[in-house]
């Protein structure tokens, strides 16, 4: 079977020729690869980090199970509203800095926090400028130039489309799992509980809008999954939160999902076993992951197999600093064997990792977890 073909029997329910791998290097193991500054790649699209990721799932050759990565921008979406504008307030030999403002009356209005771009990590976004030695109103700045442009509509899912081919399956996200992802979120719903009923009505209304332009598109054209994760859905929301206000608007988008027969993804790093019994028991959800191990989260994969197998596709779980970036590759086939043997009986099983393989993974190590899908996880 090819990757697109392997990847779609499983997602049914079926059984393919042998168990998908799907290591999760979205960003730093592809941006290290292109030798460039990682801004080049996360400021100035130079290539834009997700045709990186394609470079990298066809260089190592893995079942490509692209969830959301494209950052895609649904027809119906509204505006920005604003016109903000990204100028770099501060630069040395090892990041760019960058602050957001606009134009009101004559006077330019700035925001309060900053994005650095690092030359070896991934960006960092909403820092106060403080914490970095910077004033709130920059005394000098400079253009963003040379930022090359993308089209994250329908056109940009196209290409991402054909430049993936066979190698997988590409994703587009719906909605979010999360409402809360940071402390002042936390607060603000705390402080203002009138607004979750504002943003659950809010966030329904997209996942209708957003399915609708779906219906509307060439079913050639169509993202071949839908996301409805988050990362760290259960890190600043709790399950009676998350239950509460964030579920209505997932439930509904893998509702219509369901019967259009559009499989469902859902990513969450972090603790995620009680998600997992959630989304098994009170939804159809096509597949979940990453399904940590303790310390990051907390999951058994032999436990989860045995409990929601039937319901849910599985797709995790090697530990990303202890296997795939400290161990070597003995290490990585083994904790590799253990997940198929914890998990692929009957299928529903794609081999993959923890949230995120660091920049630093050996490429021995990830051909050593492909290898060991390929042989040991034949059905």
């Amino acid at each position: 079977m090819i990757p697109r073909e392997r990847l779609l029997t499983v997602l049914r329910g079926g059984i393919p020729d042998r168990v998908p791998v799907a290591p999760d290097f979205s960003n730093m193991i592809p941006a290290r690869l292109t030798g460039k500054p990682f801004w080049d790649l996360y400021l100035y699209n130079d290539p834009p980090i997700w045709e990186a990721y394609i470079a990298c799932a066809k260089r190592f050759g893995i079942d490509s199970l692209m969830d959301g990565y494209f950052p895609f921008r649904w027809p119906s979406d509204p505006g920005s509203g604003q016109s903000w504008e990204q100028f770099i307030v501060y630069r040395d030999e090892k990041r760019i800095v960058t602050q957001a403002g606009f134009v009101e009356n004559g006077r330019r209005i700035w925001g309060d926090k900053v994005t650095i771009y690092s030359a070896d990590n991934p960006p960092t976004g909403g820092v106060p400028p403080a914490r970095i030695g910077l004033p709130p109103v920059p005394a000098r700045y400079e253009p963003v130039e040379g930022v090359k442009q993308v089209d994250r509509g329908l056109e940009g899912l196209r290409r991402v489309k054909r430049l993936l081919g066979d190698q997988g399956l590409v994703g587009a996200f719906i909605i979010t799992s999360c409402i809360c992802s940071s402390e002042e979120a936390v607060y603000h719903y705390a402080d203002h509980p009138e607004d979750l009923e504002k943003l659950k009505e809010r966030r329904l209304a997209t996942v209708e809008r957003r399915f609708a332009d779906l219906m509307a598109m060439k079913p050639e054209d169509r993202p071949d999954f839908l996301c409805v994760g988050g990362s760290g859905t259960l890190v600043f929301q709790n399950p009676k939160f998350f239950r509460e206000h964030a579920l209505p608007a997932v439930k509904r988008a893998i509702e219509l999902a369901s019967k259009a027969g559009i499989p469902t993804h859902m990513h969450s790093c972090g603790p995620e076993k009680e998600l997992v019994r959630i989304m098994a028991e009170e939804t159809s959800l096509t597949v979940i992951d990453p399904l940590e191990t303790p310390p990051m989260g907390d999951c058994n994969l032999a436990e989860l197999k045995r409990l929601y197998g039937n319901k849910l596709v599985l797709k995790g779980n090697l530990h990303t600093t202890d296997v795939m970036l400290r161990g070597r590759p003995q290490n990585v086939a083994a904790a590799a064997r253990k997940a198929i043997d914890d998990a692929a009986a009957g299928g529903r099983f794609i081999l993959s990792t923890g949230d995120q393989c660091g920049r630093d993974t050996p490429d021995e190590n990830i051909r050593a977890m492909i290898e060991t899908a390929e042989t040991y996880g034949r059905y």
